[in-house]
């Protein structure tokens, strides 16, 4: 579960920003606090997804909804128990939290350590039938395991009344959102009723007892302002009830750049005194937020093929990492002032375009560019290296290399 908390300090008259939140190259959701910010409230961004590795990435994009930088107050992350919403699959989607609501409930947030992973279950307002405490539930370890304070009060009418709630609150984007709805019984008799969301079938007979139950949908549409209604069956003693539910957006991932270029890309920045300020996050995805200098591969686990810094004040040395990122096709790092040697890139075997000139390498050229069969540009000029220029190289065909400007000696004769 991943939470990012924001409480915007602005004055009155401020507009706060607006802006994309971001998991793993995943556009998770937009921020936007501004009604939380009229109220002098923080606002909350909550998540369920699998960790794809050993670290996890949440990035804020500034996009162009508003002119203000984003922000953050609270960044945490906690982990669940494999049993928790285990119907997503985790591999293809997230879940982004729309609400969680304890129904009949009316004291302060439920949380830790009544919920052991710290959800939070609010208070549901808006809606006012008999609040019934239930003093003899014995409510098992549900699948999700909610909180046992969240079925000590229930939504109920305590008639053969239908109980209509408009929820989650507000409006809902269209999308698929995985719903689950909470029971227990902690009274005589026999509560039996049908569920319908927006007209539609839902759960029909639904039985509770004492021990409790969830009823739930992996992918249900919903779009708009959403209605459930629970109609008492014929065989019911009393009114349908209901004690809490939580609905998620279902969100498909958007991919991840493949680890290995991911973990070369980092070797590079640490050797760069200077790395653009947006090397943080995927380097590919989302699209709009891909690296300053990257162009990727299409497809869900993307490949960097270009990387371009040309003119950007960069200093340092270069990574023997770069050899890694086998998709390269065309590196360009012209007119910097990168120094140090020239990396052994022979693994690059797509590699078209090599860029180093202007800068202040020195040493060798290595003799192992001359085994890359797809270069056909070298561009080496103005910087400080030194020896001959290999063979491998000079009898190359195709091949535009360029040299001058260094210190390098002729070749012995022939």
């Amino acid at each position: 579960m991943v939470r990012t908390t924001y409480y915007y300090y602005g004055g009155p008259d401020d507009t706060p920003p607006v802006f994309d939140l971001i998991v793993d190259g995943t556009l998770w959701a937009v921020v936007n606090t501004t009604e939380d910010f009229a109220k002098g409230e923080s606002t909350y961004y909550e998540g369920v997804f699998l960790a794809q590795g050993k670290t996890m990435s949440v990035c804020l994009g500034s996009n162009n909804y508003t002119e203000s930088d984003p922000f953050i107050s609270a960044l945490e992350f906690v982990i669940l128990e494999d049993s928790l919403y285990n119907s997503t699959d985790f591999k293809s989607y997230g879940l982004g939290l729309v609400a969680r609501h304890g129904f009949g409930y009316t004291g302060p947030v439920i949380r830790y350590p009544d919920d052991k992973f710290d959800r939070f279950w609010v208070p549901f307002e808006g809606y006012n039938p008999v609040n019934v405490s239930n003093t003899n539930v014995s409510v098992s370890d549900l699948w999700n395991l909610p909180p046992l304070k969240v079925f000590q009060s229930e939504l109920t009418t305590g008639q053969a009344e239908t109980i209509e709630l408009n929820w989650p609150p507000g409006s809902v984007r269209e999308s698929n959102y995985y719903i689950a709805l909470y029971f227990a019984l902690g009274m005589l008799g026999s509560r039996v009723f049908n569920i319908s969301i927006n007209g539609v079938p839902y759960y029909e007979n639904l039985d509770v007892t004492p021990e409790g139950l969830v009823v739930y949908a992996r992918k249900w549409p919903l779009s708009g302002v959403t209605r459930i209604t629970l109609t008492p069956s014929a065989g019911s003693s009393g009114g349908a009830l209901i004690n809490a539910g939580e609905v998620f957006d279902v969100l498909p991932l958007g991919g991840t750049t493949l680890t290995r270029d991911v973990i070369a890309l980092e070797s590079v920045k640490q050797r760069i005194q200077n790395p653009p300020s947006d090397w943080n996050g995927d380097p590919c995805l989302p699209r709009q937020y891909s690296w300053t200098g990257i162009t990727c591969s299409s497809g869900p686990r993307p490949r960097v093929v270009t990387l371009n810094l040309t003119s950007m004040g960069l200093s340092g040395s270069l990574s023997p990492s770069f050899a890694n990122m086998t998709a390269l096709s065309n590196i360009w790092l012209g007119k910097n002032n990168f120094s140090g040697p020239i990396p052994d890139l022979s693994s690059l075997k797509r590699l078209e375009k090599l860029h180093l000139e202007d800068n202040h390498f020195s040493g060798d050229i290595p003799s192992s560019l001359g085994n890359i069969d797809s270069l056909h540009e070298l561009f080496l000029q103005n910087n400080n290296l030194t020896g001959q220029v290999p063979t491998g190289l000079t009898g190359k065909s195709g091949l535009d290399l360029r040299t001058s400007g260094n210190s390098l000696s002729a070749p012995p004769p022939s």
